[in-house]
């Protein structure tokens, strides 16, 4: 059974930096980072393969956010640099078994609790 866990939320000011954790149990999972702002559809942040290569992201993050997985830790992080208001949201880790690092929501089927990121202008 995969268990994902998320940490590193908070209120940050912007321009601000912030970053997120999700512990996770299992091995061979692509990992991902979703997000899903107030009366919003939750959409893509960043994908990475279960290997560690490969990044995708979301052109809305793009040279902002960085998606990286330690194996040794069991751990996926994603980095958030030059926050803006329009990434307040809860962030949602999510895995699925190997393969490619998918965009599509109905492509995860392990999913944290999700963490409250809020930026201020």
């Amino acid at each position: 059974q995969v268990q994902l866990v998320e940490s590193g939320g908070g209120l940050v000011q912007t321009g601000g930096s912030l970053r997120l954790s999700c512990g996770r149990t299992g091995s061979s999972l692509t990992m991902s980072w979703f997000r899903q702002a107030p009366g919003k559809e939750r959409e893509f942040v960043a994908a990475i393969m279960y290997t560690g290569d490969s990044p995708v992201y979301a052109d809305s993050v793009k040279g902002r956010f960085t998606i990286s997985k330690d194996n040794a830790k069991n751990t996926l992080y994603l980095e958030m640099n030059n926050l803006k208001p329009e990434d307040t949201a809860v962030y949602y880790c999510a895995a699925k078994m190997r393969g490619i690092a998918a965009t599509q929501r109905i492509q995860y089927k392990y999913w944290g609790q999700g963490t409250q990121v809020t930026v201020s202008s």
